[in-house]
């Protein structure tokens, strides 16, 4: 057993200062004092004068790399453990991308299996840029019926030079297989949209769901701040469908992104529903910029403590209250995925938990009840960092 003393917990909403025991993989309680049963031996920590918040969760990263836009010598490398561990990152979703022609499902997969040994939680995105899609089973509503780690369908692009463009039929069919996929494995089945900087980038969900019976909650469109016109178009949108923020591309191309901690505070004065928003790192992806005529022009990557760093950044700078900017990376995506015992510190979720002072440095961080970050230090690591 671990027992912290003295929180300041962020749940995220806040609850003043609270005991939180944890036996195993889940919190076993919360109250104003708790002690050690009797018996019982554990671990007590002191955490006087830190928050405690859930672990983070990253619902977009390429965690078995990905890009490839630069030829062979730019294809980026897997994501390492302690790439997740330094941006409070407990919980990760994994997908392909761009190149779902020389890298498979199977792969995202097993790196998935990889990071759940390691003692993080991992799921993926069946499929990847490319309509028809690439997946295990032939299908991407057996992946996600049949396959423990698959709960839905990305990153598929639209609005972008790189999509196959498909059409409204084949969106909606792509669409159906994935909710009822979800509907028979109990999951999410939501498809993951990477939005490109066309015009007019939100149209086709808009005549998928025109034509059909889904709604524009089975999607999830993504890079959301990637411009003016996207992000503009995107506060009409999120009002009644979700809407995701990239956060590890902004330092790289300020010109054209809206830097995430603004992103947040602007969607809600426009009137975008807290809940509707999340953001996502799209870590270990390939961060390219085109020429009008479509040359590679600048090639970065990005990494997971983005999120924590706009974390920071929206409460520090933009001056919103830490629960709603914490909702953005834990409750709201652990409900929009349906990731059962993840993003809300309450009795028997998993022990997921990140502590961290008003400067927000992490001084601890249990993930499934295992203390990976003890007094700053990171106390494990990737197998073969």
């Amino acid at each position: 057993m671990i027992l912290f003393k003295n929180a300041e917990v962020y749940a995220p909403l806040p609850m003043g200062k609270k005991d939180v025991l944890v036996g195993g993989t889940r919190i076993i309680a919360i109250a104003d004092h708790i002690e050690l049963p009797v018996g019982v031996e554990g671990e007590v920590i002191d955490a006087t004068g830190l928050k405690m918040i859930p672990g983070l969760i990253d619902a977009h990263v390429h965690i078995a790399g990905a890009g490839g836009e630069g030829g062979p010598a730019s294809r980026t490398p897997e994501i390492q453990l302690s790439r997740l561990l330094e941006g409070g990152v407990t919980s990760v979703v994994g997908c392909l991308g761009t190149d779902g022609m020389t890298r498979s499902v199977e792969s995202v997969l097993m790196k998935a299996k990889a990071l759940r040994h390691e003692g993080v939680s991992a799921w993926i995105y069946t499929g990847a840029y490319q309509v028809p899609p690439p997946t295990i089973l032939g299908d991407v509503g057996k992946d996600i019926a049949m396959i423990e780690e698959v709960i839905g369908t990305g990153e598929i692009a639209l609005s972008d030079h790189r999509s196959s463009t498909p059409t409204t039929a084949e969106l909606i069919k792509l669409t159906e297989h994935s909710r009822v996929g979800g509907m028979l494995g109990g999951k999410a089945g939501i498809v993951n949209i990477h939005m490109g900087d066309a015009q007019n980038p939100f149209q086709p969900l808009y005549d998928a769901v025109a034509l059909s019976e889904l709604k524009l909650t089975q999607f999830l469109p993504t890079h959301c701040n990637r411009n003016h016109h996207i992000f503009e178009e995107a506060k009409t949108y999120g009002k009644k469908g979700y809407i995701d923020i990239t956060a590890s591309s902004y330092p790289f191309f300020p010109q054209y992104e809206i830097k995430p901690s603004k992103a947040i505070v602007e969607f809600l004065k426009a009137g975008v529903p807290l809940e509707h928003i999340t953001m996502s790192s799209d870590g270990c992806g390939s961060l390219p910029q085109f020429d009008e005529k479509g040359n590679l022009e600048q090639l970065e990557m990005g990494y997971p403590k983005s999120i924590f760093d706009e974390l920071k950044d929206t409460v520090a700078e933009e001056g919103l209250e830490l629960e709603k900017a914490l909702a953005v990376i834990t409750s709201n995506v652990a409900g929009i995925l349906r990731l059962p015992g993840k993003g809300r510190i309450v009795a028997h979720n998993d022990a997921d938990l990140v502590l961290i002072d008003n400067d927000f440095n992490i001084h601890h961080l249990c993930a499934m009840g295992k203390m990976m970050i003890k007094n700053q230090k990171m106390l494990q690591k990737g197998t073969y960092e």
